[in-house]
């Protein structure tokens, strides 16, 4: 089958190839995939990653094989759903515990940056806790997760601040729904009762500092690559307790299906945008990765498959 395989020789570590075809196991359903979407977490195994694998978490298509048993959607069915790999290849087999149908309407390029970065952006925030009425910080807020988080929290019933370093990302992030959008924690200047943070490094250390009591501070990425370094003394004492909660959204879950289904209805009824920076044919896929490593691209990538 067509693939995109991992080649370290090559601009993005990424190139069309050929892989073997998957064999499907009885609780699995296989897909021809049509759309694909990149995440940070991709470009890491694409460099550490063997040559010729197979990477990729997020795939959408159409199941051509139903599962033999019994189990999930039949065949024809327009299905989005996550793997620890082989999302980058033309056929993959899916775990029906892991996969969504896809409604009427939805476009499957949309759907399939659902279950990384929207899956993780909702998780954070149920970890989070009630979101009515409360604060919440989202640094990171132009990339894949933070886009989904700004419109999550805000569909709670939070007042969102959302952080992005460029004016551009800035503008994006505004356009997203946030209630007010700043370049850096630092300028906050009222307490926040949550943080979703993308970035680690010295944004987290900030963001932190600003936690009102009760609050946290939800982990999910560290794209800053910096060390976090708190103050001495800034864990204890008041406003206490606050919490750093890291944030878990890949394989072995059990409400993966759950989440899915939750997500796709609200982009169904039109309660959520996908932020989409860059789509294109996934031959493309250096300059996809090019533009999500130099901090170029808002939002999800999305390749087109064929």
């Amino acid at each position: 089958m067509r693939a995109l395989i991992v080649d370290q020789e090559v601009p993005g570590r990424l190139r069309p190839g050929d892989a073997p075809d998957p064999e499907p196991g009885p609780g699995q359903v296989l897909v021809e995939v049509r759309h694909t979407s990149l995440n940070a977490a991709e470009l890491y195994f694409a460099e550490h990653g063997a040559p010729g694998q197979v990477i990729g978490f997020d795939s959408a298509g159409v199941v051509v094989r139903a599962a033999a048993n019994g189990a999930g959607p039949e065949a024809g069915s327009r299905v989005v759903g996550f793997g620890e790999g082989g999302g980058f290849a033309a056929l993959r087999a899916l775990d029906v515990a892991d996969l969504a149908v896809v409604p009427d309407g939805v476009d499957l390029g949309e759907a399939a940056t659902l279950p990384v970065a929207a899956g993780t952006a909702l998780r954070a925030l149920e970890q989070a806790g009630p979101l009515l009425g409360r604060r919440v910080l989202v640094t990171g807020a132009s990339g894949g997760v933070g886009g989904f988080a700004v419109q999550l929290a805000a569909l709670g019933g939070a007042y969102v601040i959302g952080v992005a370093g460029s004016a551009d990302g800035r503008r994006w992030v505004g356009e997203l729904g946030a209630d007010e959008v700043v370049a850096g924690p630092q300028e906050v200047t009222d307490p926040v009762d949550i943080v979703i943070d993308n970035v680690g490094g010295t944004q987290l250390v900030a963001a932190y500092r600003l936690l009102t009591s009760g609050g946290n501070l939800q982990s999910v990425g560290w794209a800053s690559g910096g060390d976090a370094v708190l103050p001495v003394g800034s864990t204890l004492g008041s406003p206490a307790p606050r919490s750093v909660v890291s944030v878990y959204n890949g394989g072995g879950l059990t409400d993966r299906r759950a989440q899915l289904d939750r997500l796709l209805a609200l982009v169904a009824a039109g309660k959520l945008r996908v932020p989409v920076g860059w789509r294109g044919p996934w031959d493309k896929v250096a300059d996809a990765v090019a533009a999500l490593s130099e901090r170029r691209l808002w939002g999800k990538a999305v390749l087109d498959v064929g």
